[in-house]
């Protein structure tokens, strides 16, 4: 970073990046075979928590001392490399639910040492105790095993958003940014803040995320498509919206991605931006009323890792 880039990004001001989604405690290990058969795990998978992996995380912690933890979940992914890149800590506000147990306090201080600054809504419920969501990341070889447990992720309630410190915190911000995944937990929250975005000319940026958000869950995201300022995705996520919500007989992504950036937007004075990712193939930019565009990937020297890749290149 030059020393003119480095001036230019102290002038953001703390907070200016709002972020709210899925806090997730990533426990990065790397583990033999044999702990992949104990819990009937594949190498190369991802997969919910159930029964059968209930001690998964206390084995991890107990007998693989080596083990890392990470601030995952999607968004909270974005906003750690936004904050990473601007090299300026606090930039980036973020936003989720979390239990009232260890996993809590561990993924704190991964969040807070990655620079965010934070506003977790705590799970009290007396009745049950819910865990902070965890994901698992067992590598073995250049595999890697992902095992979550969304935990009191899913627990986020809009009462958390008319706290006084949050609602400065929302005052403050001039970007707001969450994945699709967050809409299956809370949507009266993102339309909350949809709607601030637009009472105050701020931009709102979201996020397609999985295929089956648009299937399952894409009444809520076309309930904020009128608020979207930015809108990332992939191509099969981009292919799922035009399948399930456009009604759009293609998988043409150019087609796709102009039809996304042409639906009805609340403030016209801004127009809409679509990027769409392939992986190794080139990204795909649709502007309102413009051509859309093309970008091709630099292929990279040596690939470590693609988990969370898609997240990165928001953020």
């Amino acid at each position: 970073m030059t020393s003119n880039e480095s001036s230019n990004n102290k002038k953001l001001s703390n907070g200016t990046i709002f972020g709210i989604g899925n806090p997730l405690l990533d426990i990065i290990a790397e583990v033999p075979v044999s702990f992949l058969e104990e819990y009937n795990l594949k190498a190369n998978d991802a997969i919910l928590a159930g029964e059968a992996h209930k001690g998964l995380n206390e084995s991890l912690l107990r007998d693989y001392p080596h083990h890392q933890f990470v601030a995952g979940g999607a968004t909270q992914n974005t906003m750690r490399t936004a904050t990473w890149l601007l090299q300026q800590p606090n930039v980036c506000v973020y936003m989720g639910c979390v239990g009232q147990d260890k996993y809590h306090q561990l993924l704190h201080d991964a969040a807070t040492k990655a620079g965010l600054l934070l506003s977790y809504q705590i799970c009290t419920n007396s009745e049950e105790r819910i865990q902070t969501g965890t994901c698992a990341v067992l590598i073995n070889g250049n595999n890697r095993s992902l095992v979550a447990n969304l935990g009191a992720a899913n627990h986020f309630t809009i009462d958390h958003l008319d706290n006084s410190k949050n609602k400065q915190l929302i005052e403050k911000a001039n970007i707001f940014y969450t994945a699709g995944f967050f809409y299956t937990v809370c949507p009266a929250a993102v339309m909350r803040i949809c709607e601030h975005a637009d009472a105050n000319n701020k931009l709102f940026c979201t996020n397609l995320s999985a295929p089956f958000i648009s299937e399952f869950f894409g009444d809520r995201l076309m309930k904020a498509m009128p608020y979207v300022d930015y809108l990332f995705g992939n191509e099969t996520e981009a292919a799922s919206f035009a399948k399930h919500q456009l009604k759009l007989d293609t998988e043409d992504v150019k087609v796709i991605a102009k039809a996304l950036s042409e639906l009805p937007k609340k403030n016209s004075q801004r127009k809409r931006v679509v990027v769409i990712t392939q992986g190794s193939e080139p990204t795909i930019l649709a502007i309102t009323g413009e051509d859309v565009k093309e970008f091709p990937v630099k292929k990279p020297m040596i690939i470590v890792d693609t988990n969370g890749a898609g997240d990165s290149f928001v953020g």
